[in-house]
């Protein structure tokens, strides 16, 4: 059996002893999601009577940013890897995570398209879907948009059409380092580049907000973290997953190295647990017989969070989504998360047989995403004006999930 550790130490006093019972109570309830065992919260009354601070970092989270910092994002059209679009999106990232106070840094690394693909999740069976688990109802045929002229934007079509370069690559990170523990860490991801000829703003505009607004708030002063909380913006997803797996490459084995010795510092902190973010807006539901879809958010959509069983951490992944799930039912506003066990085709995997890893996302990616549950998926109608303001509200949930439950997890304190 796979430990996982849920680290949440916070020292007595002030908001700190508050968050300690906000803390406790979401940890009751847990035990009972996970454990079938009954969950009794004491002292009820008077954490409900004192301010949870969690909940006030939660509250920062605006829709108005979150869908400010998609649009921004889509100034860069699809931001397809090996492209200077690309790498303008780069820096603007960058630049916007050090005006939240963080030094950053950058992993480089080298794609070629003839390069040897290695699997993005779980070997596919006949009848099976991407990730396990059946395909059920009506489908709609998928495939990624490779002709320019499906971009009916002439401004947009310019803007994508210049084509990937093979070559040199980069990708940017920043830290909040621990207080406590910065030798232990969690990672809090999504991708950056898109396919299609759109925007990519849901695939992955929807995610790379997330993160860097989560990043925005942590980052803001007087916000401490227990242990080190890391925000990656992964390139190369769109072609199988090279920019998550060249920093596995290059850091895996440097984990929890004291460097130098005595200092402290730690360069590549121990991963506890690391969290995806990968399409976020769009939940209308299955298509109709006739191929369309409902022009509207589903009023039962979900967050899916979503592990892998076949992973070798599948035992810590599993526990960790449904912590998410108990924090998304103290902490998010509109919709519930729902937990399911096949992660696959995404940044998490090449993680996930090192370390508790999830993803949350719109859909399930193989049984839903896979049989054509978002039509923009991958095509020119990936754009910002596609989407409702019920559809960025979901990804807002995603954010609140994720805000909270790493609140938690880290030990995150407001001074």
């Amino acid at each position: 059996m796979h430990k996982l550790n849920f680290w949440c130490r916070v020292p007595e006093g002030g908001t700190r002893r508050v968050f300690r019972q906000a803390k406790a109570g979401l940890m009751a309830v847990l035990a009972g999601v996970v454990f079938g065992e009954a969950a009794e919260v004491k002292g009820t009354a008077r954490a409900v009577e004192a301010p949870d601070p969690v909940k006030a970092l939660v509250a920062q989270l605006a829709l108005d940013k979150y869908q400010a910092t998609i649009k921004a994002l889509t100034q860069f059209g699809d931001r397809r890897e090996g492209t200077e679009r690309n790498r303008a999106a780069v820096d603007w990232i960058e630049a916007q995570l050090r005006s939240y106070g963080y030094a950053t840094e950058r992993i480089k690394y080298d794609y070629f398209p003839t390069d040897p693909r290695r699997p993005s999740g779980p070997v596919v069976r006949p009848g099976v879907a991407e990730g396990g688990g059946k395909i059920r109802g009506q489908r709609t045929r998928l495939g990624v948009n490779t002709d320019p002229l499906k971009q009916p934007d002439e401004k947009l079509r310019a803007l994508n059409k210049p084509g990937s370069v093979p070559g040199a690559r980069e990708e940017v990170f920043c830290t909040k380092v621990g207080t406590t523990h910065p030798e232990e860490m969690y990672i809090i991801a999504a991708h950056l580049d898109g396919i299609g000829w759109g925007e990519a703003a849901n695939d992955d505009g929807s995610g790379t907000a997330l993160v860097m607004e989560i990043a925005r708030i942590l980052g803001a002063p007087g916000v401490q973290s227990e242990r080190t909380i890391r925000f990656c913006l992964w390139n190369n997803e769109e072609t199988g997953l090279q920019g998550a797996r060249a920093y596995v490459d290059q850091r895996a084995t440097g984990q929890g190295r004291e460097v130098p010795a005595g200092s402290g510092k730690y360069p590549e902190p121990r991963w506890l647990g690391m969290i995806q973010h990968d399409m976020l807006l769009f939940d209308h539901g299955m298509p109709r017989p006739d191929g369309t879809m409902s022009p509207e958010q589903r009023p039962e959509a979900d967050v899916n969070v979503e592990f892998q069983s076949t992973a070798k951490m599948a035992d810590g992944a599993m526990k960790l989504a449904w912590f998410f799930q108990a924090a998304n039912e103290k902490y998010a506003t509109d919709y519930p998360v729902t937990v399911g066990p096949h992660m696959t085709n995404t940044d998490s995997t090449p993680f996930m047989d090192l370390v508790p890893a999830i993803s949350l996302r719109e859909n399930e990616r193989g049984m839903h995403i896979g049989a054509g549950w978002d039509p923009q998926w991958h095509q020119p109608t990936d754009v910002y004006a596609a989407y409702s303001e019920k559809d960025f509200l979901l990804g807002l949930n995603a954010a609140q999930t994720t805000l909270s439950a790493i609140a938690l997890l880290a030990g995150v304190s407001v001074e």
